[in-house]
């Protein structure tokens, strides 16, 4: 089908001027169109995982990648445990206790709940980077006996309180005295305050030392679990089910991904509804070259005649017009992806100087705790939106070679 010279007969149509000025001004159009459509599909694909991997991120923030516990208790003896994990799967490459109780804080006569986390802070420095998301004080600060409290700073902009204060901590086990049974209550000091830039962390999560906890919530030498940080935390599902099997499922493992399991399904269903609809903006484009090809195949029918005259097969002539089709496809295809590449690997420029030209802030900081737009350009994404919209050139290449190939020389010279 693909003969040289039919591939040579297309090229030079393809670079010919055209007697009918209309024919090149619809040709221009679907470049434009396909130009458009995959470059738009190139950067909100990237823009999408860049919200997914912000995301992730933010939620990694807190959340270790593996969890631990027992599958009815409370934890006992984890150093055992710890080293357990570690022999039994090199892939785990540490492991953290931790205490985690909901409680009530209260401050200048304001109240508030949270979630409190007690926590080792060399070996949960380990598994996950709070450290990085503590903007004042250190989560190192957090001493043993020392009932220092570092929260996050949308819990302490609701109890009103700063660094170097004190709140009560109310926890849910009750004591005991002459005036009869209260609640246990104990005063810390802030030491810090964390932004991981997730509402649901900033404003409900507190951390205070492992002793700490135990002391306040009266666990013994029990704890919640382990959190566990491995070598790859995309595999971080498959790595909890095999390391569950290495220890005869006796306790309970879940991964990141189970525990946030609905919003990335969201997000990666809403990816594909996406990729599905910006999809069809690249099939309008592409099905510009038809109305192109056929206008074409009409002007052309005169040479078409010769062609058949000269013993050029049905299929040569139909490859003529495939090729013309496919070049101005490609070419479609190639602008828009320099394009979308660019743009993709630019927004974080882009995006800023719009906003300082037309004085519209896209993102606020005061409502979005993402304030800058993110894009991660994914060489796969690239890849299948080129290939997607070159399958849809072809496609569209095939009608009006199909009726080129079934004009008959006598017909088309009669037109003529």
């Amino acid at each position: 089908m693909f003969r040289p010279l039919s591939v040579a007969i297309g090229l030079r149509y393809t670079r010919a001027k055209r007697r009918n000025h209309f024919i090149s001004f619809i040709s221009v159009v679907s470049i434009l169109g396909l130009m458009l459509g995959v470059m738009a599909l190139i950067v909100v694909l990237s823009v999408m995982n860049g919200f997914e991997k912000e995301l992730r991120e933010r939620i990694l923030g807190m959340a270790s990648h593996a969890t631990l516990e027992e599958s009815r208790r409370a934890l006992s003896d984890w150093e055992n445990v710890k080293e357990r994990v570690l022999e039994a799967d090199e892939r785990v490459l540490a492991a953290a206790p931790y205490i985690q109780r909901e409680a009530m804080l209260s401050a200048r006569n304001r109240i508030s709940g949270g979630m409190i986390r007690g926590v080792e802070p060399e070996l949960e420095l380990d598994v996950a980077p709070i450290g990085e998301h503590v903007k004042e004080g250190s989560l190192e600060q957090l001493e043993a006996g020392g009932y220092g409290i570092i929260l996050g700073r949308e819990l302490a902009a609701e109890l009103q309180v700063r660094v170097g204060e004190s709140l009560i901590l109310m926890a849910p086990q009750a004591s005991v005295s002459p005036a009869g049974v209260m609640p246990r209550m104990r005063r810390f000091e802030v030491i810090g305050l964390f932004e991981v830039g997730m509402y649901e962390y900033d404003r409900g999560t507190a951390f205070i030392h492992l002793e700490d906890a135990r002391a306040v919530f009266q666990t013994g030498e029990d704890i919640s679990g382990l959190r566990l940080r491995v070598d790859d935390m995309m595999q971080a599902g498959r790595i909890s089910q095999d390391l569950s099997r290495e220890l005869n499922g006796a306790y309970f493992i879940s991964d990141w991904t189970r525990q946030h399991a609905n919003l990335f399904r969201a997000i990666q269903i809403e990816k594909i509804m996406m990729f599905i609809i910006l999809s069809l903006i690249v099939a309008v484009a592409a099905f510009n070259i038809v109305s192109t090809l056929i206008m074409l195949v009409t002007d052309k029918q005169g040479d078409i005649a010769i062609l058949r005259t000269l013993g050029m097969s049905p299929s040569g002539i139909m490859a003529v017009f495939v090729v013309q089709g496919m070049v101005i496809g490609v070419l479609g295809i190639l602008l828009g992806t320099a394009a979308g590449v660019t743009l993709a690997l630019n927004i974080d420029v882009l995006v800023p100087f719009i906003e300082q030209a037309t004085g519209v802030e896209f993102l606020s900081a005061d409502v979005y705790y993402i304030s800058d737009l993110p894009s991660e350009l994914d060489p796969a994404d690239v890849m299948r939106v080129g290939g997607v919209a070159f399958l849809l050139t072809i496609l569209a290449t095939l009608f009006p070679a199909w009726r080129a190939a079934r004009i008959q020389p006598a017909e088309a010279l009669r037109h003529d």
